[in-house]
Parts: C-alpha cells; sequence; structure tokens
C-alpha cells in the first residue's frame, strides 16, 4: 500500500475507535483528518460508505424508528433541502472556503463539546424548530461534510432516554450521509476512483469500532470525551489557518 491509502486507513482506525468508545465522531475526525492531505469533496466521497454504514447500523439497533421519524421528519426532510443547497460551495470551492468552513465547524463543535451548557427545547417548539436545525444542519453539511452542527446539541436537548437519542443521532448522520452523497453525485463529484479506498476504509473503521467497544469499559468516557472535543477544536483552528495561509 502507498502511504495515501495508509493515511486513510489509520485515520478511519482512529476515528472508528472513537465511535466505539463515545458513540460518535467517525465523520467529524475523517473529515477533520483526511483534509489535511486531499481537497474536502475528495475527503466528502471516501467517507460516505463508512459513514452510511455505521450510521445505518446505529439506526437499526434502536428500539423503534417509526416513533423518530413521526417526530423527526420535518427536521430529516430539511436536512435533505438544505445539503442540497450547500453542496456547490464544497464541489466548487478552489479558494479555501471549503476548507475554511469545515475547520469552523470542527472548532464550533469542540467548544460545544467543551464548555457549552445543555438546554431544553420543549415538545411545542419542535415544531418550527426542527425544520431550522435540519435546515441549517444541512447547508453545513453540503459546505463541509460534517453534519454534527446544530444537529447533535438541538437532538440533545429534546429529553429523549439514552437509547433514543443514540438512534436518533443515527437516524440524523443516516439521512445527512444519503444526502450528501445525493448532492456529490448531481453535482459530479462522486468520481468510481474512490469506491476501494471507500470500502478499505469502512473496512478500518468496523474493526477501530470494534476495538472501541472492547476497551469501552475500561476507560473513562468522561474523561475521553472530553480529549476528543479539545482535539477537534485544536484540529479545527488548524484547519481554518491552513485554509487562510
Amino acid at each position: 500500500m502507498n502511504a495515501p491509502t495508509l493515511f486513510v486507513l489509520a485515520v478511519f482506525l482512529l476515528a472508528g475507535l472513537t465511535k466505539g468508545i463515545i458513540g460518535m465522531g467517525l465523520p467529524t475526525i475523517a473529515m477533520g483528518l483526511l483534509v489535511l492531505v486531499m481537497p474536502p469533496v475528495e475527503a466528502a466521497t471516501i467517507l460516505i460508505v463508512p459513514s452510511l454504514v455505521t450510521n445505518v447500523w446505529q439506526l437499526l439497533a434502536g428500539p423503534d424508528v417509526r416513533d423518530l421519524l413521526r417526530r423527526l421528519w420535518t427536521m430529516m426532510a430539511a436536512v435533505v433541502v438544505g445539503t442540497l443547497i450547500g453542496i456547490r460551495l464544497l464541489v466548487g470551492d478552489d479558494s479555501g472556503v471549503a476548507g475554511g468552513a469545515l475547520g469552523l465547524a470542527l472548532a464550533a463543535y469542540g467548544l460545544l463539546g467543551l464548555f457549552g451548557r445543555t438546554f431544553r427545547v420543549r415538545e411545542r417548539h419542535e415544531i418550527w424548530a426542527s425544520p431550522v436545525v435540519g435546515f441549517v444542519t444541512g447547508i453545513i453539511t453540503g459546505a463541509t461534510g460534517v453534519f454534527v452542527i446544530p444537529a447533535v446539541p438541538y437532538l440533545q436537548s429534546l429529553g429523549l432516554a439514552k437509547d433514543h437519542l443514540i438512534q436518533a443521532l443515527g437516524l440524523s448522520f443516516t439521512v445527512s450521509t444519503l444526502a450528501l452523497a445525493a448532492a456529490l453525485y448531481r453535482h459530479g463529484g462522486v468520481e468510481t476512483s474512490f469506491a476501494t479506498m471507500s470500502i478499505l476504509a469502512l473496512l478500518a473503521s468496523l474493526v477501530g469500532m470494534y476495538a472501541g467497544q472492547l476497551v469501552r469499559d475500561r476507560l473513562e468516557p468522561g474523561a475521553f470525551r472530553k480529549v476528543f472535543f479539545a482535539g477537534l477544536l485544536l484540529l479545527g483552528l488548524y484547519s481554518f489557518y491552513a485554509a487562510l495561509a
């Protein structure tokens, strides 16, 4: 294997390990590290298969997806619309704007994870909050390939039980991945030459997730989460600086 392939495998092994330990972080880490060596649109293309398979797995492992779909369908629909609009920045960027936007998204997620206070959205407000959050998440997904802001803090604010929250995150990430894949294909961003790399990345992700699940009980998840978010903050700031340089 050549050096770029080994780097991609190492990135997805680390991303899968993180997801196995704390239940999230695979696409965020993968995008953040891959853009250090390749354009964001190429990184997003490689991300599609590992992200889709691991998040469908997370979605189907939950209690009842039908209840979540009834509650969150407007958010999911808005994610698709926003992604189809935001993708123009990712596939048409030659100035580093997409890389800078990705850096800001990573830094913002890191800050929220480290210092953000929890809040609660009352159920009566979901009728307007869900599509707004979904649309903004879609715009950021299309522009950067990262689909955690503001979807993750919003879903955490709904007061869902732990299993339902994990499943809701899986639903949001699955829809975001499918929307990103469709948007990339529509704008010619998907190249078949990346198919083999994406499948290898999936295998590395699954190995990492399995290892993460094995060591999860031996680690302190809270401490690991702090390291995870601090690393995202630093990676985001570096990516933003590199895009401006």
